[in-house]
């Protein structure tokens, strides 16, 4: 996932369609020109000395010239020739970004801001690419000043040391028509040199880093039923955002137990900690210490084996352009029976079967002919399909109506009561009922109790009474009244 941090779609968009379209169509037509250019030159340079071989001393000068005056166009050109690419993939970026949020845009009117913002990465990309063109030209008049200048020495040599006629005609014709022929060859030579610059940003993605291996082998592999209990044991787990071993830390040391079919809320403040939890436990970013889930350390496992186990419910529902089919089981796993009872589970039964096709109706590009709601239960279908002992969920209803919202929570606790639940929570009353609630700041581990426990103990840390307290009186009432009698619940069961 480092990689699709680090670089935004516009950039990969930009090597995979202007960089690998130079590489495959510009390139060898190039490098063909180049060739026979050079070919006929060296053709024409040898019938003149042939003629009066003391014309190799002004053909050897004018080729040094050109030599410095190509090196000295390639420095800069080369360089221009970067930037022109450079600010061309904050076009893709901007345009991309501004197809996802078109409605966003139009109902707050911001289309004048876009549109603005849009000129200006064009008017930065036009620049780079009109002194590009402009570095060309200049080249080009250079080559052509002493081409003539070589032209006029060729030609009044021979009325001030004579010669043969034909020889002399041969020799003067050859020599005009270099004139045109050596500047498209200097520039098509540097343009060559120039389009490299596509060929070294593609080859830069030759060096990405690749993920660990996607299944190991022998005992290392889980057994088809793993996980069977859910017990997550973080040991020492620290985490990083990037490769480099001594880059800052985002999660610190977190040294905690989650026993067999506990639900866990997560909360903190913005930037605490909490979405790298999960990031730890897919190994979607850099983990040092270990993560045991039924003692099996997930570091040593293969990443497919390791994240086909673990559910995910996100914030912002994920589907993918095709087939319901497709969405709920890309792997061909299931049976259409199955996959028609986790639909009936999550009350969304009928609303595919009146889809044409049923479940290999189409399903639009992000889900866009589906509600939030209804994008959210497909996922909630997703997980349930899979029946994996550990569920993780990222406040699955921060984007529905409440009815929705009563429906997947009510589907969460019956179809999910024997698994291990770890809820990554916004709203602090949809942890109220947690077995123990994990508080998070700065990265470390701050408390770990009941939700009742951790709001009536005022001797610890008080972070999390602390948040409950700014929600206001009635509704830190409320979450105290909710913590116990959740307590109370779990005491008479």
């Amino acid at each position: 996932m480092y990689f699709f941090h680090t670089n935004p779609s516009g950039r990969i968009l930009n090597r995979f369609s202007k960089d690998m379209g130079q590489v495959d169509e510009i390139l060898p037509a190039v490098m063909i020109d180049v060739i026979q250019i050079f070919l006929q030159l060296l053709g024409i340079i040898i019938v003149i000395v042939v003629v009066n071989y003391y014309f190799i001393i002004p053909t050897l000068v004018v080729g040094i010239i050109f030599y410095f005056l190509r090196g000295y166009y390639l420095s800069a050109s080369r360089n221009i020739k970067r930037i022109e690419a450079i600010t061309r993939s904050p076009i893709y970026s901007h345009l991309s970004a501004s197809l996802n949020g078109l409605t966003t845009i139009r109902s707050f009117g911001a289309q004048p801001i876009l549109i603005k913002e849009f000129d200006k990465i064009q008017d930065n990309h036009s620049g780079a690419f009109y002194l590009f063109i402009s570095t060309s030209r200049a080249f080009g008049f250079w080559l052509d000043l002493f081409c003539v200048m070589y032209i006029a020495v060729v030609t009044a040599s021979f009325f001030i040391f004579g010669g043969e006629g034909g020889n002399v005609g041969l020799a003067i014709t050859q020599a005009l028509a270099m004139t045109g022929m050596v500047q498209w060859g200097m520039r098509q030579s540097a343009e060559l040199e120039n389009t490299m610059t596509a060929v070294e940003r593609v080859v830069e993605y030759e060096t990405v880093d690749p993920e660990d291996e996607l299944e190991a082998s022998g005992d290392l592999k889980p057994p088809p039923d793993w996980p069977q209990h859910g017990h997550i044991i973080f040991d020492k787990l620290s985490l990083r955002y990037f490769p480099d071993p001594t880059a800052e830390l985002v999660l610190k040391d977190l040294d905690f137990d989650i026993l067999p079919m506990e639900k866990i809320g997560i909360v903190g403040r913005t930037g605490a900690g909490k979405s790298s939890i999960i990031n730890a436990l897919f190994r979607l970013s850099y983990n040092d210490g270990s993560i045991i889930i039924d003692q099996r350390d997930t570091n040593l496992m293969g990443l497919h084996d390791l994240r086909s186990k673990v559910s995910i419910i996100p914030q912002e529902p994920v589907l993918f352009s095709g087939s319901m089919r497709y969405n709920l089981d890309p792997f061909d796993e299931y049976s259409d029976d199955k996959l028609w009872s986790a639909l009936e589970e999550v009350q969304l039964k009928d609303s595919v079967r009146d889809m044409p096709g049923g479940l290999q109706g189409r399903i639009t590009e992000s889900g866009a002919n589906f509600s939030v709601g209804q994008r959210q239960l497909i996922c909630l279908a997703r997980a349930i399909l899979r029946e994996n002992k550990v569920l993780v969920l990222d406040e699955a209803t921060a984007n529905v109506d409440p009815q929705t919202d009563a429906l997947i929570q009510s589907t969460i606790r019956n179809r999910f009561a024997n698994c291990t639940i770890l809820t990554i929570a916004h709203r602090l009353h949809t942890i109220m009922d947690c077995d123990k609630v994990m508080v998070m700041d700065a990265g470390q581990l701050v408390e770990y109790a009941s939700p009742y426990e951790l709001l009536n103990d005022l001797s610890g840390n008080k972070v999390f009474y602390g948040m409950a307290k700014q929600t206001g009186r009635s509704t830190f009432d409320s979450l105290c009244k909710m913590a116990a009698e959740a307590h109370e619940a779990r005491k008479n069961k």
